[in-house]
């Protein structure tokens, strides 16, 4: 495939001859290989914030990493600002072919002073905006309902009213952040609601915080906001650090949520069992709803975020393209 200009990487010979064979295969079967390359570079790639800090966010004051996902770990060249991260995105992309997103969780404002998580407003995300517009790529963006004294008790699926009061205005607060995303930059911003609700231990009542979970969801999506702007959806997981007995929030519930208040569902590669192949999950939900992927590398358990072209990615990749 020709290089873009001013591209300061060589080209390898052999990838150059295999490139050649394989063009010729498959015209054999009438494909036409160079037109479906032009194809797939229409289609935009969102790079999660968190591949380049570590998960830690830019909030005044934040704490340790919490909520089951600490399996990162000390990344020794980790973004310590916002202009950190913003440069490291700028290196990263200018090697990443094709068109790009980015992916941004709340606390990664820039308030310049401690902002509850339920005050949250776009103008705190405003040289985000600046950013993104100013190399012509769109925002996503993900409530941060982790790492928070008021989310070591559970969060949309609190038992304490006032808790999941709180989170509730949070996710509430994130929605609005997200469609002034897609209205400033002109595409829509998809926002993936993950809570880490759960327990270390057996719990004697799943149904309960269940129906809370449910029912604090639809307070979130109650507002209708334009498609054209914004879209949510919903993500599931196995269980992780601390929640290994149960997860409120497990892929069958969202599944059953999605399909009927018509929201996407979220698949992480790094949420299910290392048995269970996501790529064979998609003509199964494809019929009913939207997918929104978050195509990380499990290490055993959820991921590190960087992607490795393993057999399970490759394979989910074949489906998405055959399919």
């Amino acid at each position: 495939m020709p290089l873009e200009e001013g591209s300061n990487v060589k080209k390898n010979p052999s990838i150059e001859t295999a490139y050649a064979l394989a063009r010729e295969a498959y015209a054999g079967f009438g494909v036409d290989v160079e037109a479906a390359l032009q194809r797939l570079d229409r289609i935009p790639i969102s790079i999660h914030c968190w591949q380049g800090d570590d998960v830690r966010g830019f909030e005044a004051g934040a704490g340790e990493l919490s909520g089951g996902i600490a399996a990162t770990g000390a990344y020794p060249g980790r973004a310590r600002t916002a202009d950190e991260l913003r440069a490291d995105a700028d290196v990263a992309m200018a090697q990443i072919p094709g068109p790009k997103r980015f992916n941004l969780h709340a606390s990664y404002l820039e308030a310049g002073r401690p902002v509850e998580r339920d005050q949250i407003r776009p103008e705190h995300y405003q040289r985000w905006i600046d950013w993104a517009r100013a190399r012509g790529i769109g925002l996503d963006f993900n409530p941060t309902c982790f790492s928070h004294p008021r989310s070591d008790a559970g969060t949309l699926s609190s038992a304490d009213a006032g808790t999941r009061r709180f989170w509730i205005a949070h996710c509430q607060a994130s929605r609005l952040v997200s469609a002034a995303f897609g209205q400033a930059l002109g595409t829509p911003s998809i926002m993936d609601i993950w809570i880490p609700d759960g327990s270390k231990d057996l719990p004697y009542d799943r149904y309960g915080p269940r129906r809370r979970l449910i029912e604090a969801l639809d307070e979130v999506l109650a507002r209708p906001l334009p498609r054209e702007h914004h879209r949510d959806a919903v993500e599931g997981k196995l269980f992780g650090l601390g929640l290994e007995s149960f997860t409120v929030g497990s892929h069958e519930l969202y599944l059953a949520y999605a399909a009927t208040r018509k929201v996407m569902i979220t698949y992480d590669t790094g949420h299910f069992h290392p048995t269970e192949s996501v790529a064979d999950k998609l003509s199964s939900v494809l019929p009913f709803v939207d997918v929104l992927l978050h195509v990380s590398r499990p290490v055993r358990w959820d991921s590190d975020h960087v992607v490795l072209l393993d057999d399970d990615t490759q394979a989910l990749a074949h489906e998405i393209v055959r399919g």
